[in-house]
């Protein structure tokens, strides 16, 4: 299966009293990267998490959101500071006794004094939260390979097009320079003519003219290799499994047939395709750089 490398994927439900949600995002990289925004509490949860999508997602900038609310309980608890309360109201007692003036020591007021109170987070199941969140961005997860892979079948139809244009130019290619040494032996000929007027011209000079300049342009092995990189390209495409590299690979290795087949024809029609076939296997690179 194709995939792309951009996609998204939410997920979100109430588990054990938390409302938990997750969303994935990516964009295209050479490799695996991957960032995450969490709250404090759970970044404990991190290198888990990044080693679940790891398992998932092989290429592609990858950035994780966690967002965890407490619907049925409180996620932060008020404690008291006894001992300094104690002390607090010794203080004050004292006070008041070396100062002779009222004692008006209430509740309330030893609560406005600092650090009496302390609020913190509630105690967690660690495990517990660690087997919600996972089973939440599993249903993340899920729906964003789902996009990654609707828009990697298009783009896996939009290259097997280009793939097939290729082909065709190889076609075009192969008939138009099967012609070009008879083509250039004639155009020899008449040259000669001109220039050696009614002398008798070499034929066995004008041959081995002829054999070398076919030597020097012959293009079968490029289009025989063009036609095997192209087929294997096709198997590559089907295999279920990442293939973004294996086809950058493939495609410098077709824009390099492609080029030498342009360095040795000096044929004008020859020289036409080859810049089709240029811009063609330009516009699947671009494709290739998008698929994980």
């Amino acid at each position: 299966m194709i995939l792309s490398m951009t996609g998204f994927g939410r997920g979100t439900a109430v588990r054990n009293g938390r409302e938990i949600t997750v969303e994935l995002r990516s964009v295209n990289s050479r490799y695996f990267e991957y960032s995450s925004r969490m709250p404090r509490t759970c970044s404990y949860l991190d290198s888990r998490l990044k080693k679940q999508l790891n398992e998932r997602v092989t290429r592609g900038k990858l950035e994780l959101s966690l967002t965890v609310q407490n619907v049925e309980a409180a996620d932060t608890v008020v404690t008291v500071n006894m001992e300094l309360a104690r002390s607090y109201q010794q203080a004050l007692r004292t006070l008041s006794e070396e100062l002779c003036i009222k004692n008006d020591i209430t509740t309330s007021l030893l609560t406005r004094l600092p650090d009496v109170l302390a609020p913190r987070h509630a105690d967690v199941d660690e495990e517990q939260l660690w087997e919600d969140v996972s089973a939440v961005t599993a249903q993340a997860l899920d729906r964003f390979v789902e996009m990654r892979a609707a828009e990697g079948a298009k783009m896996k139809a939009d290259v097997e097009n280009r793939l097939n244009f290729l082909e065709e130019c190889v076609g075009k290619v192969e008939t138009l320079s099967a012609g070009r040494v008879e083509a250039y032996t004639n155009r020899l000929y008449e040259k000669l003519k001109v220039i050696l007027e009614d002398r008798n011209i070499d034929d066995a000079r004008v041959l081995t003219e002829a054999a070398i300049f076919g030597d020097k342009t012959a293009v079968d092995e490029e289009t025989v290799r063009l036609r095997s990189h192209i087929a294997q390209y096709r198997s590559i495409l089907e295999l279920d499994e990442p293939v973004g590299r294996k086809l950058d690979f493939l495609t410098q290795e077709l824009n390099r047939e492609t080029n030498t087949i342009g360095s040795k024809c000096q044929d004008l029609d020859i020289t036409r395709i080859v810049v089709d076939m240029k811009a063609e296997i330009e516009k699947i690179r671009e494709q290739i750089q998008n698929l994980e």
